[in-house]
């Protein structure tokens, strides 16, 4: 005889069900820390900026064609990601954004905010890279509130990013488009990142460049094209707003220099903090970085050896010296086991598998009164409508399964965490999101430290669209399994 399937078995899962992390496979780690680079679908990124919602923007640059940076927040991971949206009249190529996009994420380092996704779908053109919660170099250096940028924290940043761009450049990506102080964030640990939206081009020759014209490198206003030496040029205008920290146009700060008023280039904060050698030192690796011809601008790698001997306390945590709290529990990032990613990935198949196998472990004071009633002689029809409940789930007749624990939960005769879970599951394969997200919540109260009464209201959550609540439901879930398993 042939195996059937009812309508509400795991062959009949709801399309809205689908996630792309299965399509494109997990999003696991290859070693460096960083997840592996995936396509994302549309709706997962649209559920990740919950509609892309205004509240959800941390930066807009571009006026005819904005490109907008959001927050997001991946429901397959529970993952904060920064979520680059392209305006409409960018990338009309899918095939070359795809192939950019790709390129970009094979890059893997800790100087960079990698990129570690995609999504060109329905006219959209999106990049998801890591989040990066501290901010930007140029809020720091012009835009700061209480404290000033110190010496040694410009410095590790411009070494920092200088070996961003020597990485790169060693990996056959020599092109960043665009590099300013608003391309170097800070990670989680205050250290100083380059971000990987600038390694995408908008175009195969290189004409790329959105920049004030008095910030552009000579060459590209003759020639509309991005060298590796422009990329030189344009680090050098970083390292005058580290100097001063303002963002002064390069020929006007080069005639301070050539008239030996330099020093009126120094960031006044900086006084009595940094040594005239210093301070000269890094000037002069600027003017180099700022020559008219590119050819006689300096390598990468004689500029990172040049930023190598300028650091100071190289000891020092960037926490420290960036001023901020280094709490990692205070991080987005949540380290999710297998049983979690079932959940966040809206696998039925594994969450099916695991409620099978979880086997009424939390269910300690309904099996006692279970077992009562059967030394008693007690061991009445309701016993038996469990059974038939618990073998429907088995064979995946969840509508049969539904029934007999409907019978078993109203008869009064014991009220299992276990039963409740696995009745929520069949709730919401049949799509009654509202009975399984209260049965999720009825477990909760009667197992508080079980972590399935918190995964499954993550599960009914998130296919009602309150993504919000799904990702900290998903995060108690985390919380107690690891409580659990260190105990």
């Amino acid at each position: 005889m042939g195996a059937r399937c009812s309508k509400l078995s795991v062959c009949w899962w709801p399309p809205n069900f689908k996630s792309p992390m299965l399509e494109n496979g997990a999003a696991d780690e290859d070693g460096s820390g960083v997840p592996v680079f995936v396509e994302y679908s549309l709706d997962e990124l649209r559920a990740a900026t919950d509609g892309f919602a205004p509240d959800r923007i941390v930066s807009e640059h571009g006026e005819k064609a904005p490109n907008v940076v959001y927050r997001g927040t991946l429901f397959s991971s529970g993952r904060t990601v920064a979520i680059k949206r392209f305006g409409r009249s960018a990338w009309p190529d899918s095939r070359q954004f795809l192939e950019e996009a790709r390129a970009v994420g094979q890059l893997r380092s800790g100087r960079l905010a990698n990129l570690i996704g995609c999504c060109c779908e329905s006219g959209e053109r999106l990049l998801v890279a890591e989040f990066m919660p501290h901010e930007t170099l140029a809020k720091h250096l012009f835009h700061w509130e209480t404290n000033p940028l110190n010496w040694a924290m410009r410095m590790r940043a411009a070494l920092y990013v200088a070996q961003a761009l020597e990485y790169c450049s060693s990996k056959g990506r020599a092109l960043f488009h665009d590099l300013h102080a608003y391309r170097v964030v800070f990670d989680v640990d205050g250290n100083p990142r380059l971000s990987c939206f600038g390694l995408m081009k908008n175009s195969r020759d290189g004409k790329s460049y959105s920049t004030n014209l008095a910030f552009t490198p000579p060459e590209y206003l003759k020639t509309g094209r991005v060298s590796p030496e422009s990329v030189v040029y344009s680090f050098g205008t970083v390292l005058l707003d580290l100097l001063s920290g303002k963002h002064i146009p390069p020929s006007h700060a080069l005639d301070l220099i050539r008239g030996k008023n330099f020093l009126v280039l120094m960031d006044s904060c900086l006084e009595g903090h940094v040594s005239n050698s210093d301070g000269t030192d890094l000037m002069r690796l600027a003017s180099r970085c700022l020559q008219y011809e590119a050819r006689e601008r300096p390598n990468l790698k004689t500029v990172v050896s040049g930023l190598a001997s300028l650091q100071k306390d190289a000891s020092t945590p960037s926490h420290t010296l960036l001023g901020i709290q280094c709490d990692k529990r205070s991080s987005d990032q949540v380290p999710i086991s297998a049983i979690g990613k079932a959940f966040a990935r809206a696998d039925l198949n594994e969450v099916h598998e695991i409620l099978q196998e979880d086997g009424y472990n939390e269910d300690d004071m309904a099996n006692a009164e279970l077992s009562l009633q059967s030394w008693t002689g007690e061991l009445s029809e309701s016993f038996v409508v469990k059974r038939h409940g618990d073998n429907a789930f088995k064979s995946k007749d969840f509508a049969a399964a539904v029934e007999c624990y409907s019978r078993f939960l109203d008869s009064g005769a014991a009220v299992a965490p276990t039963m409740l879970a696995r009745r929520c599951f069949a709730y919401i394969v049949a799509g009654k999101l509202q009975e399984g997200l209260q049965d999720a919540k009825r477990a909760e109260d009667l197992a508080p430290g079980w972590p399935m009464g918190h995964y499954m209201q993550a599960l009914a959550l998130h296919n009602l669209g309150r993504e919000a609540e799904s990702h900290e439901a998903l995060k108690k879930g985390t919380v107690l399994e690891a409580e659990r398993s260190r105990s």
